[in-house]
């Protein structure tokens, strides 16, 4: 069992493990572990013993990585603080989508449970974060939206933009140029000829504009279809 307060490192891999799963269903590895804290395999691999010491974790040998009911708590908990800070930063301070994650990832370590939970207040306990990202509760509770990744959607689809990934800064700053943000409305138009670009409508109205975007970019659009959300509790 775990005991004391968890280390920087332990807290950043729960994270990175939870993350890894909450857009899609498939566990996390432990290859895809290391390139994603960008850490060689055997670091990776002593860790995760660790981890599955202090009961955080569960992994056999060369299988996928997946979190206890324990681990699962501290995850939240810690995406929790992550997604507020970004939120803070972005709303109070003034920075752009793309500096906050960084800044985050230093910050969640450093404050106590009393500044993030008055910083909540501060925002008004924001439902997600400035990438789209739900924001967990202080209970656990985490409102995951309907939503799938526009490189998926076939012709004639429409919705809104609910998340946009935040893991290439320089994606992020070219979609801020192109004014593609949260909450536009999208339609799928087609796509280019022998694999080509994605066409599609972002906008309403007058102020609609036809895009081609490369996968990449349309990989890190998610699209929801209404505008209901689902409320999970994920840390029993």
């Amino acid at each position: 069992m775990k005991t004391g307060t968890p280390s920087s490192s332990i807290e950043d891999y729960v994270k990175v493990i939870y993350s890894f799963t909450e857009w899609q269903d498939k566990p996390i590895t432990s290859s895809q572990l290391a390139q994603r804290l960008g850490v060689a395999n055997s670091s990776v691999s002593e860790m995760v013993r660790k981890l599955k010491d202090q009961g955080l974790v569960d992994h056999q040998p060369y299988s996928a990585i997946t979190l206890t009911p324990e681990g699962m708590r501290l995850a939240l908990a810690m995406v929790r603080r992550h997604r507020l800070i970004e939120s803070y930063l972005v709303t109070e301070l003034g920075y752009s989508w793309d500096e906050v994650h960084d800044e985050a990832e230093l910050l969640e370590h450093a404050v106590s449970d009393t500044f993030i939970e008055r910083m909540a207040q501060k925002l008004g306990d924001p439902a997600r974060d400035p990438h789209g990202d739900p924001i967990p509760a202080a209970d656990g509770t985490v409102a995951l939206p309907h939503a799938h990744r526009m490189v998926e959607l076939d012709k004639g689809h429409s919705g809104r933009i609910t998340r946009i990934s935040d893991e290439n800064p320089e994606l992020l700053r070219y979609l801020a140029a192109e004014e593609i943000d949260l909450d536009a409305s999208v339609e799928v138009v087609g796509r280019k000829p022998f694999g080509g670009a994605l066409v599609v409508k972002i906008g309403s109205g007058d102020s609609s504009r036809e895009y081609d975007l490369a996968d990449e970019v349309a990989s890190a659009l998610w699209v929801a279809s209404e505008s209901t959300h689902e409320g999970c509790t994920l840390a029993d």
